[in-house]
């Protein structure tokens, strides 16, 4: 049961079951719960018999009434064993949590989902948002889904496959010629004249909460035990917040132990403000200016939620890390090749990244270490196509790959 939304930076407490955004001082408010009471009603043994879904869940997530409830299966994503990739890097307990497979193709569909339950348990009819790509497909099918008409804000260099989804989904599609900064922007000079409840990263307090049951599953698919490392692709980062939160609610519920893992965010060297502040010893980060990555996710120059990113890379002994675009583009197809899992690049990232600190010693080879994939590589189809240009039929001819139809 949710007591209370809570100001991440001065503490100030808001009542539940209304419309909020931000703290006056400028802070994102994070939801609490009555742990105590959901500890003696609800035991970690009742989960499974849960739905297949996130909302297996629902006793620490906000919606109150079932019926509020907008989902498209969304969740109980597959924790994937990846022995050769693995085997092929020294890393004898390699795991990939494959969040591609989530409505959308993407992790977001679990922040949303979340996001626009609430929005219909509390009356919200108009919903308005700036991405780099997921999140607007995400918030465009939820919306759908529920009735809620959307205004999506997007750089115009926008995946394509980001803006059909969104246009598909009936929502109002606004190309932006400048970043997700700058769709942000408009969106908050915009969003009062127009009665749009603002669904920005961190700028309302449910998005966490549906991206926080990545820990939630991660625990319960490895069996209630935490592993040594997770590498998360740090666009935003609040599937790395989310996480961090859920590890303890599920302490103070009884269900795991106080090891944490060692939380990696992994930005890429076009757009690495975390990494940068991460190694300065600063607890917030500065805009990082010409951001530019082929990783669409990535490409956040000054994401709100750093601080609460930072803390919690430090208070698990982890660590940011930057890898090239090239680095990511390459892992990827390993990945692929290896293991069948066709990654977004942010999720190729984090296979870069690992190579790094295997290299370098911060992890050791035995470590249990799980990598997320955040999205599906289908979505990328252009990114990708550079590395697979198609060759004419004379071309292909004169190689001997030439095939006649008959």
């Amino acid at each position: 049961m949710v007591t209370h939304l809570e100001c991440s930076v001065c503490g100030k407490r808001r009542e539940a079951g209304q419309v909020h955004n931000l703290c006056e001082c400028g802070g994102p408010l994070l939801v609490h719960y009555d742990l105590e009471e959901t500890r003696a009603a609800w035991h970690r043994d009742a989960v499974a018999k849960g739905p297949c879904s996130m909302w297996r869940y629902a006793p620490v997530l906000p919606v109150r009434d079932v019926r509020s409830v907008v989902s498209l299966g969304e969740g109980m994503t597959p924790i994937v064993r990846a022995t050769r990739l693995g085997t092929r890097l020294g890393a004898r307990d390699l795991w990939v949590k494959d969040e591609g497979i989530n409505p959308t193709g993407s992790f977001k569909a679990r922040g949303l989902a979340c996001a626009v339950s609430m929005c219909v348990e509390l009356g919200i009819r108009r919903v308005a948002i700036p991405s780099a790509g997921n999140a607007a497909s995400a918030m465009a099918a939820y919306a759908a889904a529920a009735g809620i008409e959307a205004h999506i804000f997007m750089p115009r260099d926008v995946p394509q496959a980001n803006y059909i989804e969104c246009k598909a989904f009936g929502a109002h599609v606004t190309l932006v010629d400048g970043l997700i900064s700058d769709c942000g922007r408009m969106v908050a000079e915009r969003k009062d004249a127009e009665g749009w409840f603002d669904v920005s990263t961190l700028k309302e307090p449910y998005r966490i909460e549906g991206k926080k049951t990545m820990g939630y599953e991660v625990a319960e698919q490895l069996g209630w035990t935490l592993p040594d490392a997770i590498f998360y692709p740090a666009g935003g980062g609040v599937g790395l917040i989310g996480m961090w939160k859920a590890f303890a609610e599920m302490e103070t519920l009884g269900w795991i132990s106080s090891k944490r893992p060692k939380m990696i965010a992994v930005q890429t060297e076009g757009c690495q403000p975390v990494v940068r502040a991460f190694e300065r010893g600063e607890s917030k980060s500065q805009f990082w200016e010409n951001a530019h990555t082929v990783a669409a996710g990535l490409r956040v120059p000054k994401p709100l939620g750093d601080a609460l990113m930072l803390d919690a890379i430090r208070k698990s002994g982890g660590t940011a890390i930057a890898v090239s675009d090239e680095e990511l583009l390459d892992a990827c197809l390993e990945l692929g090749a290896d293991e069948g899992i066709f990654a977004a690049p942010e999720g190729g990232a984090c296979v870069a990244a690992l190579k790094k600190l295997l290299a370098n010693g911060f992890l050791k080879p035995d470590e249990r270490v799980v990598l997320y994939n955040t999205g599906a590589g289908l979505k990328y189809l252009e990114v990708f196509s550079t590395r697979f240009p198609r060759t004419t039929a004379s071309e292909q001819d004169k190689l001997g790959g030439l095939i006649t139809p008959r």
